[in-house]
């Protein structure tokens, strides 16, 4: 199982919010830097977590970007479903469908291990990616960044 590029930005962005805490806001730009990614992609993904309510954004002065309580305890699995919008494995259909649709057992089998995937997955929270030694790892990614 591999997830799209895009799941894996908005989990990282998750994971830099959650270690950054509640002892302040970090902006957009600021976590594309700590987790080396261009900014515009960095944007799309905080937009769409902002959709699942993970993620709030404050305007002006002492704005920034935080985790909401539902983004803090979110379970991992749940977040991977729905960023990866429910995506087949295989492209069964489409301009040259497969000839084995209608008896094909494979599509069946790779949908079962997808979700056994996203049910390993549901156990964790964005909170336990976070937890020592991640966490501070996280905190230090932007320290570490060439100025």
């Amino acid at each position: 199982m591999r997830l799209t590029k895009f799941t894996d930005l908005a989990l990282r962005a998750m994971m830099r919010l959650a270690a950054s805490g509640q002892s302040g806001s970090l902006t957009t730009r600021e976590v594309a830097e700590a987790v080396d990614v261009p900014y515009a992609h960095m944007a799309k993904a905080i937009t769409r977590l902002q959709h699942l309510g993970m993620v709030e954004a404050r305007r002006g002065r002492g704005g920034g970007l935080g985790l909401t309580g539902l983004g803090r305890q979110a379970s991992v699995g749940r977040l991977a479903r729905e960023l990866e919008g429910g995506s087949e494995v295989v492209a069964c259909e489409g301009d040259q469908p497969c000839p084995l649709r209608a008896a094909c057992r494979l599509r069946r089998a790779l949908r079962d291990a997808q979700e056994a995937f996203y049910a390993a997955l549901d156990p964790l929270t964005v909170a336990d990616l976070v937890a020592s030694p991640t966490g501070p790892v996280l905190v230090g990614l932007a320290d570490r960044r060439p100025g």
